[in-house]
């Protein structure tokens, strides 16, 4: 869907090729919501991607189980793997669902060999400690298949959403994360041996 508007897989490749030479070393990454719910477009989508030789990611929570979403993850080129904590009970209390399928699809990623890169936000009082880095540092270190982690510096941007919606925004009050804290983040987790790497 596009502006409101529903399109078809075929007519989202047909945009995709007439703009290729403008992204010519890159490539189309699905993302959402959560893309995975939508699994026959984004599975059709992915095969004529890949049938035309471009470069796949899909950008997930890894929130539905392996069992469903394993044939999605083979036909992309790569996952954005969305943690929002390595500590179960901050997980679900951020995100009101356990961590276990997020694992789940991260620990298919290794078994595969499926390229994945680690989206993380950095929450001021929910997930900037030191005690947060080094855990999430230690969850992912082992890991093959993780090349890079990014750390997203929380923002309000989409706090409108939340009042349109009529559901309760509970980080109103919640200020963006200082530089050094992120920049501590970074050299933490290159401590475990991962490259990590934030915009600000």
């Amino acid at each position: 869907m596009e502006g409101g508007t529903e399109r078809s897989p075929e007519e989202v490749v047909a945009d995709v090729l007439r703009y290729k030479g403008f992204y010519s070393k890159g490539g189309v990454t699905i993302s959402g919501g959560e893309p995975m719910l939508q699994h026959d477009f984004v599975k059709e989508l992915l095969i004529m991607l890949r049938s035309n030789n471009i470069h796949t990611a899909l950008d997930t929570a890894g929130s539905i189980p392996v069992s469903k979403t394993s044939e999605l993850i083979d036909l992309t080129d790569m996952l954005l793997l969305d943690i929002k904590s390595p500590f179960g009970d901050v997980f679900e209390k951020i995100t009101g669902r356990p961590i276990d399928n997020t694992l789940d699809t991260l620990r298919y990623c290794e078994k595969t060999s499926k390229r994945v890169w680690i989206r993380h936000v950095v929450i001021p009082g929910l997930t900037d400690s030191e005690e947060n880095f080094r855990a999430l540092g230690s969850l992912l270190k082992d890991l093959k298949c993780v090349e890079y982690v990014d750390l997203l510096p929380f923002h309000k941007l989409g706090e409108y959403k939340w009042h349109d919606l009529g559901l309760p925004y509970t980080l109103t009050d919640t200020p963006e994360p200082d530089l050094s804290i992120l920049e501590n983040a970074v050299e933490i987790l290159a401590g475990y041996g991962l490259k990590a790497r934030y915009n600000h």
